[in-house]
C-alpha cells in the first residue's frame, strides 16, 4: 500500500510544528521512536486518548505509556525515590518505561492510567520522538501504532498498513533503531519489579541499583502497563517456536546458521540479538504477508537480549482467543 502524501511526513520543523498542533486539536498522530512508531494523542485530553483506544480497539483497561521530553518533566506527574532517580540517572533517555505512583494533580487522564493509582511513562532517546514533545510541550500518550494484538510496527509503511486514511499524519523516520518495545519496570516502594523485557535487561537494571529484583513475566487480565496480556504481537498467521526443520510449506524465521529461501528470513545470520531484536517485528511481517500454513521460527538464546525476543515471541504464538 503506497501512502498519501498528505499523511506521511518527513521530519522538520513545519512537521514537528503540524503534529503539535493535530495534538492540540485533540488528533491523533503517529511518529517514530527508538523502540517501535507511537500513536500519541495529548495525554492529559480525555478525549484525544480516547481515540487512541477507538483506533487500536485497544480494551480501555489496557493503560498506557506517556511520553516525556526530558527527564525533570517526570517530577510533574510522578512521585519518584531513590531507585526510580537511579534508573532514571542511567536509562532516560531510552528504552526504559518505570511504572511510579501518580500525583494527585498530576492533569492526566484518567484513561492513560486506565483508572489505576500508578502510571508508565519514559523518556525516548529518538530525537524525532524528543522533537515532537519538545515543540508539543506536554506529556504524549503513545503505545504502539498498531491495532490492538497485531504485530508492532517499525517503519511508517507498517503504521499506514495498519490505519491508512484513519490517522491524518505519520511522521516517517525510517525504522526503528531498536525494534522491540521499552522494558518496562514497577517500583512500589522498595520493590522493583520487572514487567516487560526490552532492550534494557533485568541485569543491567540490577547492576545500577545494586540489588536483584522481580520478574513477572506470566500474563494477566489486569494489567498494570502494556504488553501483559497473553495474546499479543501477533501475526494472522499461526506460528510454531522452537523450530529447527521447518516443514514443506511453512514460513520460516531463522537465527543464526541456516540456509534461507523464498519463504524464509533469518533474524540475523551471525546470531547476533541486537539485529535480531532490530529485525523481529519487521520480518514478522513479512513472512505473514506470505500467507502460509504457519510460521516456524529458529530457537532464539534465553540470554540477555533474548529474554525480550522470545517473551514476544511467545505471546505471539498464543492462541488468540487467549489475552
Amino acid at each position: 500500500m503506497s501512502m498519501t502524501k498528505n499523511r506521511c511526513h518527513n521530519p522538520s520543523i513545519e512537521t514537528f510544528e503540524l503534529a503539535a498542533n493535530l495534538l492540540r486539536q485533540g488528533e491523533i498522530v503517529s511518529f517514530p521512536t527508538e523502540t517501535v512508531y507511537g500513536l500519541g494523542a495529548d495525554a492529559k485530553n480525555t478525549d484525544a486518548v480516547a481515540k487512541i483506544y477507538e483506533a487500536k480497539k485497544r480494551p480501555q483497561f489496557n493503560p498506557l505509556i506517556v511520553h516525556l521530553a526530558d527527564t525533570d518533566d517526570a517530577a510533574q506527574y510522578v512521585m519518584m525515590n531513590v531507585h526510580s532517580r537511579k534508573l532514571a540517572k542511567a536509562f532516560w533517555p531510552g528504552p526504559f518505561t518505570m511504572v511510579l505512583p501518580l500525583k494527585e494533580k498530576s492533569g492526566l487522564s484518567d484513561l492513560v492510567t486506565a483508572g489505576l493509582d500508578t502510571v508508565a511513562i519514559r523518556v525516548p532517546e529518538n530525537q524525532i520522538a524528543h522533537e515532537l514533545l519538545e515543540h508539543f510541550d506536554s506529556p504524549i500518550a503513545a503505545p504502539s501504532a498498531n491495532k490492538s494484538g497485531n504485530v508492532s510496527p517499525t517503519t511508517a509503511e507498517h503504521v499506514d498498513s495498519e490505519f491508512g486514511p484513519e490517522l491524518k499524519l505519520i511522521i516517517d523516520g525510517g525504522p526503528c533503531q531498536k525494534g522491540i518495545e521499552s522494558t518496562i519496570v514497577q517500583i512500589d516502594g522498595g520493590e522493583i519489579t520487572l514487567l516487560r523485557p526490552g532492550n534494557i535487561t533485568a541485569e543491567q537494571i540490577e547492576k545500577v541499583i545494586e540489588r536483584d529484583i522481580d520478574v513477572q513475566n506470566s500474563p494477566t487480565d489486569n494489567p498494570i502497563a502494556p504488553g501483559q496480556l497473553k495474546s499479543h504481537y501477533a501475526p494472522k498467521t499461526k506460528m510454531r517456536l522452537n523450530v529447527t526443520d521447518p516443514s514443506p510449506g511453512e514460513a520460516f524465521l531463522a537465527f543464526g546458521d541456516y540456509k534461507t529461501d523464498e519463504n524464509s528470513l533469518n533474524l540475523s545470520p551471525s546470531g547476533d540479538l541486537v539485529e535480531a531484536a532490530k529485525n523481529l517485528f519487521s520480518m514478522m511481517r513479512s513472512l505473514d504477508n506470505l500467507g502460509l500454513k504457519n510460521i516456524a521460527v529458529a530457537p532464539i538464546p534465553h540470554t540477555g537480549l533474548g529474554f525480550a525476543i522470545n517473551d514476544r515471541l511467545e505471546r505471539a504464538a498464543a492462541p488468540r482467543g487467549e489475552t
